[in-house]
């Protein structure tokens, strides 16, 4: 079930302050932040934000065709390391 149109999108209180003090300071600096399930606003174009996948922050810079979706979109928190040999082996035969 999604959010309610009249609730308006989920910002977490502390990020939006965040990225305020950022732009109005003009710096490029990396906003951390452990909230994945942040929507990304029009206000956050342009920044870049340090969103944490579990082991470490990985860097997301926001553009425009980001907006709507989830910071957490952008932080894979699972890589995958291929298939292992024996898979290949059985392929063949």
């Amino acid at each position: 079930m999604t959010r309610a149109v009249w609730k308006g999108p989920f910002v977490d209180g502390y990020l939006i302050k965040k990225a305020q003090k950022v732009s109005d300071s003009g710096r490029k600096e990396v906003i951390k932040t452990w909230s994945r399930r942040s929507t990304i606003i029009p206000q956050f174009v342009g920044l870049t934000f340090g969103v944490y996948n579990g082991q470490k922050f990985v860097p997301v810079t926001v553009s425009e065709q980001m907006v709507g979706h989830k910071l957490g979109e952008f932080s894979p928190t699972r890589s995958f390391k291929g298939h292992t040999a024996a898979d290949k082996k059985a392929e063949q035969k």
